[in-house]
């Protein structure tokens, strides 16, 4: 039996970037989240400059707030990270985050570690990304296997990389690295720019869907559930039906507008999740 959506959404600091660690850390057991995503970014898990005493102090941290992590997702589009990379410091610099990525996965028990492509120059041709980005990946999740970490791979929008963007790019990808270890990350916002549907990626790649970003937008943006166009009490269902059980997060960022106090969106979303679940129960939904 797949276990009610609201207790499948984890926490996660994709707005908290202007605020401390602690506040989201609090914030995520005032909404009674008990599991993480944790986007790595500065000043929360900057990745290329955490220590063994930062690691002590983030486990202490969630120890005393009874949350656990889940995911760790590495920052890879914003910072000079890139997998694909012609550029073989770059690239060589990049392999060197994401190996550490999955050590901090183990030091802080997250079984995920979610990765995407990278992209090549737009005026060099992309098979040498696509090679290249192939060659990285592999290196990152067989590091991963080795450690028991599993991966993810999620595709991007085409302003953000020119490699994959959609269920035929991500099919190809995970084909040309040939690893178990490595499964799909389903966000509703890249699948909804990419004229996609939750159904697609149920016929595309079955229980190889392992994590989702549940996130509205017009149809692009990192949104708060409600303060976009997409259908996300649809996608709910059709997650059900494809017999998805894992966990989901709302990956609120984008234009700022929840920068500054993060809570309110969240809470909007958890109420739309519980309102959805009841409504799919037979239950009259909330009037709160």
């Amino acid at each position: 039996m797949i276990r009610p959506a609201a207790d499948r959404i984890t926490g996660s600091n994709f707005a908290y970037q202007h605020l401390s660690l602690e506040r989201f850390l609090d914030d995520m057991a005032t909404l009674e989240r008990e599991h993480l995503e944790l986007w790595g970014v500065a000043p929360h898990l900057h990745i290329p400059a955490l220590g063994l005493a930062d690691l002590r102090r983030i486990r202490r941290l969630l120890r005393e707030r009874n949350l656990v992590v889940e995911c760790l997702t590495p920052e890879q589009v914003a910072y000079p990270v890139n997998l694909a990379s012609s550029t073989g410091w770059l690239r060589e610099q990049s392999i060197r985050m994401f190996h550490k990525a999955v050590d901090i996965c183990v030091e802080l028990e997250s079984p995920l570690l979610f990765l995407t492509a990278g992209r090549g120059l737009e005026d060099e041709p992309v098979r040498h990304a696509w090679d290249l980005a192939v060659e990285s990946l592999g290196s990152v999740v067989n590091y991963a296997e080795a450690n028991g970490v599993e991966c993810v791979l999620e595709p991007l929008q085409r302003t953000e990389s020119n490699l994959v963007n959609d269920i035929v790019g991500l099919q190809r990808m995970l084909a040309d690295i040939g690893s178990a270890n490595l499964g799909v990350a389903l966000d509703t916002v890249a699948m909804a720019v990419a004229g996609e549907t939750v159904s697609d990626y149920g016929r595309a790649f079955g229980n190889l869907v392992r994590h989702v970003h549940l996130i509205d937008g017009a149809p692009a943006g990192h949104l708060a559930w409600g303060d976009g166009e997409l259908p996300l009490g649809q996608y709910l269902s059709e997650l059900a039906e494809i017999g998805y059980s894992g966990f989901m997060t709302f990956e609120l960022f984008g234009d700022g507008r929840y920068a500054l106090d993060p809570l309110p969106a969240l809470r909007q979303c958890m109420d739309a999740v519980e309102n959805a679940s009841d409504r799919s129960a037979g239950i009259a939904p909330s009037s709160s």
